[in-house]
């Protein structure tokens, strides 16, 4: 009885609950969506015809069970030894290092010196900071001119944790100096000539950038940087780049803009005709919002790149808008991935970028925008096996003003002195052509087992140019090998590079042009390093292995055979 009592209470509670939450609701127009992964019907169930019958009276009882022990005597003449616990053999465990000091030096009188440290005062920060110094004496077997160079930079770090993001602030100062020493064969420099030539060439850029990310906000990231690149030529350039990113996650999938603001502003004492000075101003605000669509095996991108370009060029202000569309479809659990795109770019070129690619341009460049006008890309990548990974891209590439580096033109014939050291068919101008490319990349990765591995990867490029001739100084082809075997206190690897012929052009003032073919070339480079303990290494690096003298960049020969060799020190504060 006192069970229906019970029940008829639980009753009365649940209906008492109903009507009270019913007069809450009001009436209103949803859109409800349920997602229901699987729904199985009948057919792909097995259906239990009868309910089992369960008496909840017997559940829970204990059965009495009664055991008896018939104990038999047995005779034995074991005698148990004294037992002895066995332990395992526990291998030494390596120790990790955070800050390093590596030094070496080798011919060609260079000297080779980095450092790296860094700390912290709490759990949530930490700072340090990065130090590197090349420099070579020279010393190219058949040149007249220096071909000496120093490499200096330094940077400084901070980052800091806080309970909402993380912030990062850094500075930096690099320094360069080189010679124009690229004189060609096919003028006959006069002794008066060399004299009058002022080859040497220095740069320093002051960077100071921060970042910001955030772990819960509307502003995912951003980040802003300063820079101010001069050279010895009283050139100088400034640069203010500040980029973010919004996210807006929508159920599943996510939709995210990129905002950026650039401002380019730079001069060039004179022309290469010492004529007039060269100024320009660019101002880049940019808008690229993007929808993300996310399935099992399917990632799509869905976006568009916007900018609005002001300048004082000749070339005026325009509006520029790209597609930036993405897609990749997992074929086979991750051992095989398809991917395709069409996207596009606004690239601002600057003297600071055109300098660290080529450091033997004259003071005297033209600064334009890039307009990559499309760049529509396909490819597949994956396992071959659990030994081989692979990659194969091709693309087909638009753009308009391509920056592409020739040789200035000589205002000397070998007999008359020049103004400025560049003059002499010794220094690149760097002139812009719309190009159409043609690429196809192919990747290959062999971990044959773990103390070897082996791979390389090879680059084609077809170009068709609206005006030029020629993609000047482009190889149509490059090619690079690696491989590594490593041992348990030392390893050693081979590089090789490999780049099919370029093409340039020497003008000397006033009416003659000469096509120049620079050859194709090899360059093997080996590299080993012995593990004396967990603090120090030696390391030994052999570069040019074939001794040859060949030309990145027309007439500008690299040093031959290149052996040097050093320590690196690790440790803790």
């Amino acid at each position: 009885m006192s069970r229906y009592k019970i029940f008829f209470l639980l009753l009365m509670i649940s209906s008492l609950a109903f009507s009270q939450k019913k007069k809450k609701e009001r009436i209103a127009t949803e859109e409800i969506n349920v997602v229901k992964p699987f729904s199985p019907t009948v057919s792909e169930a097995f259906k239990i015809n009868i309910e089992p019958e369960i008496d909840s009276v017997d559940i829970g009882g204990k059965k009495e069970i009664s055991y008896s022990i018939n104990s038999i005597p047995v005779a034995s003449t074991f005698t148990p030894a004294k037992g002895k616990a066995k332990t395992l053999k526990r291998v030494p465990k390596e120790r990790f290092y955070n800050n390093y000091i590596s030094a070496g030096y080798g011919n060609y009188s260079t000297p080779i010196i980095e450092i790296f440290a860094h700390s912290n005062s709490s759990n949530y920060n930490d700072f340090g900071g990065f130090l590197n110094y090349h420099s070579s004496g020279g010393g190219i077997d058949g040149l007249v001119l220096n071909d000496d160079f120093t490499d200096f930079d330094i940077d400084l770090y901070y980052k800091q944790s806080e309970r909402m993001f993380d912030w990062k602030v850094k500075g930096g100062f690099d320094y360069l100096s080189t010679n124009w020493y690229g004189l060609s064969d096919e003028i006959n420099y006069s002794e008066l000539t060399i004299n009058s030539i002022e080859e040497s060439q220095s740069y320093t850029n002051i960077s100071l950038s921060g970042e910001i990310e955030f772990f819960d906000s509307l502003i995912h990231t951003g980040d802003v940087s300063i820079n101010r690149f001069s050279d010895k030529f009283n050139s100088g350039e400034n640069h203010l780049d500040i980029n973010a990113i919004i996210d807006f996650p929508i159920g599943r999938e996510l939709m995210y803009s990129e905002i950026s603001f650039e401002l380019l502003n730079g001069k060039f004492e004179n022309d290469f005709f010492q004529t007039d000075k060269i100024d320009y101003t660019y101002f880049n605000i940019g808008f690229s919002p993007n929808f993300e669509v996310l399935r099992d095996n399917l990632t799509v991108n869905l976006g568009a790149r916007l900018y609005y370009s002001i300048t004082n060029n000749f070339d005026g202000s325009k509006f520029y808008f790209y597609p930036n569309i993405t897609a990749s479809y997992n074929i086979s659990e991750e051992a095989l991935i398809a991917y395709a795109g069409v996207i596009g770019d606004l690239e601002q070129n600057s003297y600071e970028n055109f300098v660290y690619e080529n450091p033997f341009v004259s003071p005297t460049l033209y600064i334009q925008r890039t307009n990559q006008q499309y760049n529509a890309y396909a490819g597949i990548k994956g396992l071959l096996n659990s030994k081989i990974r692979f990659n194969l891209k091709a693309a087909y590439i638009n753009e308009e003003d391509k920056p592409l580096y020739k040789l200035n033109p000589s205002l000397t014939d070998g007999s008359n002195e020049v103004t400025e050291g560049y003059q002499a068919a010794n220094s690149f101008q760097v002139i812009y052509d719309d190009v159409n490319t043609i690429y196809f990349n192919a990747e290959i990765i062999f971990d044959l087992w773990e103390e070897f591995k082996f791979g390389g990867n090879l680059d084609f490029n077809s170009y068709s140019l609206k005006n030029e001739d020629h993609a000047w100084n482009l190889p149509l082809m490059k090619a690079t090998l690696l491989a590594k075997y490593t041992r348990k206190k030392w390893s050693a690897g081979a590089d090789l590079f490999f780049s099919s012929d370029r093409k340039d052009e020497l003008s000397i003032i006033p009416d003659t042009n000469i096509r120049v073919t620079n050859s194709a070339y090899f360059d093997i480079n080996l590299n080993g390093i012995y593990n004396i303990d967990d603090k120090f290494d030696i390391f030994v690096n052999v570069n040019n292995i074939l001794s040859n003298n060949y030309q990145v960049y027309t007439n500008f020969k690299v040093q031959g055979l290149q052996v040097f060799g050093g320590v690196k020190y690790k440790f803790d504060f």
